[in-house]
């Protein structure tokens, strides 16, 4: 979203509908739109509060610092710029979006300070596997990394091999990007097998598969209110032993180790 004019006030409604139907989080970054998406998510956010259809408290609000920002003096100028699009006085969580040349701890370091400062209330990091979790959790300050937000679907399940289970020993939510792949297992013949048996489509078996893990958070791209309507649906879809055998022989769970899979 947010990168083009033309399509602002549909993408302001999208975001609307989410918040009416009873979407709580949103995610975006200042990649996307180069700003774009958090000024589309900024006016929907406050326009939804206006008319009292959420209040600020309800949503949790997540966004992204780009790795060439990430730096002890990047980092505070990024959130402040990222804030005013959003029109907020203060992040629920802000993510390093990806690992870049800036190192690690300048980058925590910066986190730690707005944290401080109330400009955000909690930090996190995207795209880290397994080595830069582990690295990262050497840092004096790494531990208080709330959330890792990585590619995860039935057909991306490389993170079940070593990095899920170790987040979860931690009890560090993983949020799941891309969790029907991009739109792929919408139309994939297992997974439409699955939803028959549940009354529902391809689509919430497959986001149902993801939510089914425990503290697996998944972000699926929507705009459009069917599609809101139906993603949201699959939080009542209960997969049995039956489903997720079928799903294991459609997509192995891995057995060695996978570079993380990333878009």
């Amino acid at each position: 979203m947010g990168e083009s004019e033309r399509s602002r006030a549909r993408e302001v409604t999208a975001v609307r509908t989410a918040l009416e139907l009873g979407y709580r989080l949103v995610d975006t970054a200042e990649m996307y739109g180069e700003g774009g998406a958090e000024q589309v998510v900024g006016q929907a956010l406050g326009d939804s509060i206006e008319a009292g259809t959420v209040s600020r408290e309800d949503v949790f609000v997540v966004s992204k610092v780009y790795p060439h920002n990430a730096s002890r003096k990047g980092v505070p100028q990024a959130c402040r710029r990222s804030l005013a699009r959003l029109r907020l006085e203060r992040l629920d969580l802000y993510l390093l979006h990806w690992r870049g040349r800036v190192p690690l701890r300048e980058t925590v370091e910066a986190f730690e300070e707005l944290r401080a400062e109330g400009l955000i209330a909690r930090w996190g990091v995207s795209n880290f596997d397994m080595a830069d979790m582990e690295e990262l959790w050497q840092l004096p300050s790494g531990p208080q990394c709330a959330l890792n937000q990585v590619y995860y679907s039935a057909s991306e399940r490389g993170v079940e091999f070593d990095l899920l289970p170790w987040q979860q020993d931690r009890g560090v939510p993983l949020m799941a990007y891309c969790p029907i792949d991009q739109g792929a297992l919408a139309g994939d013949p297992a997974f439409a097998r699955i939803a028959a048996r549940h009354d529902a489509t391809a689509a919430q078996a497959a986001l149902a598969w993801v939510l089914r893990r425990q503290g697996v958070i998944a972000i699926p791209k929507a705009q459009q209110a069917r599609h809101l309507e139906e993603n949201l649906g699959a939080c009542g879809v209960r997969l049995t032993d039956r489903d997720l055998a079928e799903v294991d022989q459609s997509f192995p769970p891995p057995s060695r180790k996978k570079p993380l899979a990333m878009t």
